[in-house]
């Protein structure tokens, strides 16, 4: 049910009042207050309708079509940035990335990692695991290409190189940023003697960064094309 603008302007004043509540209170690890009960109590409701479906794209829609109910929460969150924990943010960030909505996603990510926002127990891995996960799937699978994925992958390679993450999870990340400064998906080659030398230097180090953190990346060939390119023998 969609939100009328004076439900959504309550909203988003409940979401400011628990942030002060929380640090009112001094609260770690729980986040308090009316707003996040609301949006608990809507997410469980939406999580029902969603285990009653089977196909992912219809699941991946109605997850769409929900979004916009937690939109005035969430903006109240990132306003008052009270550091609590929040299974309502981790969630919908996880709904964003699903849907497609990446900036969205990043920008809920950012905060929730320097929250220290833990995903609920279902998802089985740390937010920056889910984040280098999901932003490579959605790169390598050229669901988000060009410029828009260099920039992707670089912020999120800037806000989980520091974490503890598996290596495979890292090493995919570093393949899909390699991958789109060449302009390369998973359904899309490209022919390294069109590539500029300038795009080829640059691609070079984020595959072999990947190799390194994972000898079975599905990066070599990709590396040998590149080192002939760059040592000028595609050519001969």
């Amino acid at each position: 049910m969609r939100q009328t603008p004076a439900q959504r302007h309550r909203m988003h004043h409940l979401a400011l009042q628990q942030a002060a509540l929380a640090e009112a209170s001094n609260v770690h690890g729980q986040t308090v207050g009316t707003a996040y009960e609301l949006q608990l109590a809507q997410l469980h409701q939406h999580r029902l309708a969603l285990k009653d479906m089977h196909s992912v794209e219809r699941k991946i829609e109605a997850k769409r079509a929900m979004l916009p109910d937690y939109d005035t929460y969430l903006d109240g969150v990132l306003e008052a940035r009270p550091g609590t924990q929040d299974d309502v943010l981790a969630t919908v960030l996880v709904w964003h990335i699903d849907a497609g909505n990446y900036e969205r996603a990043m920008q809920l990510a950012d905060y929730a990692m320097a929250s220290g926002i833990k995903p609920p127990d279902q998802y089985n891995r740390n937010l920056p695991t889910i984040v280098q996960d999901e932003i490579a799937e959605a790169i390598l699978a050229g669901k988000k290409q060009g410029p828009a994925a260099i920039l992707l992958a670089a912020q999120a390679i800037a806000m989980t190189e520091a974490a503890d993450t598996p290596d495979q999870a890292k090493s995919k990340l570093y393949k899909a940023a390699g991958w789109a400064v060449l302009g390369k998906t998973g359904t899309h080659d490209v022919d390294m003697k069109t590539r500029p030398l300038k795009t080829c230097k640059e691609a070079l180090p984020l595959l072999q960064r990947a190799m390194e953190l994972d000898p079975r990346a599905g990066v070599k060939k990709d590396i040998e094309r590149l080192d002939r390119r760059l040592a000028g023998k595609d050519q001969e």
